[in-house]
């Protein structure tokens, strides 16, 4: 995908991850375009009757009563966002940004943010022409949206602040100057349309979303492999079974672990063996893998209603549609409410951190059974290793993946705190940024220890005699092969870990194995 159209209507996790990681160039449709005018004119309406509104001619949160002159105004949103740059941490990630900047845009260009076309205008060209600000991590609270992020981000529209451009840290000025850019001065509600809104939050969101989806696909192939190492059965995926629980993630894990492990001659090797049952963590993948992948539907679903949604505040409508006994107002066409409050996002958010941890912990349990020799099958030596003792083998990879899993388990629900804020005028915050930069690390942990699971399956490939593996599950091993030789002597294992840990998160992996079942795995 090489641009993204903007319409305020239809933007999607894939659409953020093209323009965040693949540099997608974006364009506005000239609906979404017409949309933005006659959401000014509504402001500039206002301004001509003199009427006091929030975000428009008065001050914010705790000082909203104070009334500002018309002489002031344009100052105010100036003020605004010099103000709310108050962030800390370390910096957000180009990709970070570049996400944040495409789910602003489509936010504003619903026509529902009072902003004129110049400002939309600038933050195309900044997308496209790879003027990226320099946004600290940390300060949003999730509620009035993700403030001290975004205004980091808006301090480079006025021609403040720094941004990165071609690699280079700069001063904005000379960083619009080197694209040929120009600041703007913003007018009224302009500053707080920049920054009122959920767009770090949502950004990091979408990212979660696309990068969970590639692990749960990678730990169906990792159980999936394991299964045949340990010489264990795909009975438990038999579509039957899944048919009297017909939750929609088990029959989809199910159906993976049939599609890698078709045509096994490992598998068939041993359907009439005498083992009754496996142990949980491969016979319970389709229930715990499939639960996750419920969350995770949840969460898409989340946000992409977020992705398409009016998250400023407060909003201009039509005054001709509006309820003015509903509104309280006098003037309906801006209506004060709280959709940048980020709760909708931050319980799933902290669902789906929840769902991961247990990915990482059913895998690192695999783990230990490919490599302890108390519970590893007999064809396989300790810490599949041949010369054990004198060598440790892939031994410490499972202590690097329960770290992980206990990382994960300490990170605890960031939705459910709550400190007052603003004069207690804001005395409710969702803290859901705080759960989407705990998400981001859970995926990352998770990641690795998945990538960890393949990396010892793959070993103990190595030592099923005689037997070829499935259509899928061989390609899995081959994929991984051909970045990670056999381990027949002790080094530095970390590194095969992260060299499939990359190759999950940039498809490879997954494009590897689907090229040669020429299916999909769901």
């Amino acid at each position: 995908m090489t641009e993204v159209v903007v319409d305020g209507e239809s933007l999607t996790p894939e659409d953020v991850e093209a323009v965040a990681r693949h540099n997608a160039t974006v364009t506005v449709t000239e609906e979404a375009r017409e949309a933005v005018r006659t959401s000014r004119e509504r402001i500039e309406d206002i301004l001509d009757t003199g009427e006091a509104v929030y975000g428009v001619n008065t001050g914010f949160g705790e000082l909203v009563q104070k009334r500002i002159p018309a002489s002031d105004i344009e100052s105010l949103q100036q003020n605004l966002i010099r103000s709310h740059a108050a962030g800390a941490g370390e910096n957000l990630t180009v990709p970070e940004v570049r996400g944040m900047m495409v789910t602003r845009l489509n936010a504003l260009v619903k026509g529902f943010s009072g902003i004129r076309e110049r400002v939309i205008d600038l933050l195309v060209d900044m997308l496209n022409e790879g003027v990226h600000p320099v946004v600290k991590s940390k300060g949003s609270l999730g509620a009035s949206g993700d403030l001290a992020p975004l205004a980091h981000l808006a301090l480079v529209f006025i021609g403040e602040g720094e941004a990165f451009v071609d690699g280079d840290r700069l001063s904005s000025e000379a960083a619009l100057d080197r694209r040929g850019l120009e600041p703007v001065d913003l007018q009224a509600k302009e500053g707080l349309a920049l920054i009122n809104g959920t767009q770090l939050t949502v950004a990091l969101a979408s990212l979660v979303v696309c990068d969970a989806e590639r692990i749960l696909q990678a730990v169906d192939i990792a159980g999936a492999l394991t299964t045949e190492v340990t010489m264990s059965t795909t009975a438990s995926a038999h579509p039957r079974i899944h048919e009297v629980r017909p939750h929609p993630g088990h029959s989809e894990t199910a159906k993976n672990l049939r599609l890698l492990t078709e045509d096994s001659e490992i598998i068939d090797s041993h359907r009439n063996c005498d083992r009754v049952q496996d142990p949980y963590s491969i016979r319970c993948m389709p229930q715990v893998h499939g639960a996750v992948r419920d969350s995770l539907t949840h969460l898409r679903e989340i946000v992409t209603t977020e992705l398409n949604s009016a998250t400023d505040n407060p909003l201009v409508f039509d005054a001709n549609r509006v309820d003015d006994r509903a509104s309280g107002t006098e003037n309906a066409a801006v209506l004060s409410g709280g959709n940048f409050h980020g709760e909708p996002l931050a319980l799933p958010l902290d669902y789906l951190s929840g769902a991961l941890t247990e990915v990482a912990a059913i895998a690192e349990r695999r783990i230990d059974r490919l490599l302890n020799p108390n519970t590893q099958e007999e064809h396989l030596p300790a810490f599949l290793t041949n010369d054990n003792g004198l060598q440790s083998g892939y031994m410490i990879v499972q202590y690097t993946a329960a770290d992980l899993v206990s990382t994960n388990r300490s990170i605890g629900r960031p939705s459910t705190d709550n400190i007052p804020v603003s004069g207690n005028q804001e005395d409710h915050v969702s803290m859901s940024a705080t759960s989407a930069h705990r998400a981001r690390e859970i995926v990352n942990n998770t990641r690795h220890v998945v990538a960890a699971e393949l990396v010892c399956a793959a070993q103990a490939m190595d030592f099923v005699e005689g037997l070829t593996p499935g259509t899928g599950t061989g390609a899995a091993y081959e994929a991984i092969r051909e970045r990670v030789p056999f381990l027949d002597e002790d080094r530095t294992v970390g590194t095969d870990v992260d060299a499939v840990r990359d190759i999950i998160a940039d498809d490879r992996l997954l494009d590897h194995v689907e090229g040669a079942i020429n299916g999909e795995l769901e």
